[in-house]
């Protein structure tokens, strides 16, 4: 038996938005692209528990300029990363839902302690 989709009509079988998904997996892949960078992973990794300036971001990471702004600045391009200006100092934090998301489901996966293991 074949179930339909409430919003849709389609059943899985009957046929799928084939358009719907390939800007979907456009907008997918932009993101993991995004992520495929040791830095830009590590930077919005730190993001996750608030916003930060580039001189705390430097020192929390170890990563040094240029780098640095190299890779924050393709976090803004991706939109990924909100910017706020005090003084001198730019702010950033995490501005993308969809980061957030996939940020939580790597801390679980790599980064969240074991039970019971000795870290």
């Amino acid at each position: 038996m074949l179930i339909k989709d409430e919003e849709t009509g389609l059943c899985p079988a009957e046929g799928i938005d084939i358009e719907s998904m390939r800007r979907a997996a456009e907008q997918a892949c932009g993101l993991l692209k995004a992520l495929g960078n040791p830095d830009r992973l590590l930077l919005l990794c730190q993001m996750t528990q608030g916003e930060f300036c580039v001189g705390e971001l430097e020192a929390l990471t170890g990563i040094r300029q240029p780098t640095l702004s190299q890779q924050l600045g393709v976090l803004r391009d991706e939109q990924l990363v909100n910017t706020r200006r005090e003084g001198k100092q730019i702010y950033y934090s995490i501005a993308s839902k969809e980061a957030t998301a996939v940020m939580e489901v790597l801390y679980e996966l790599y980064c969240k302690p074991m039970k019971g293991s000795k870290a």
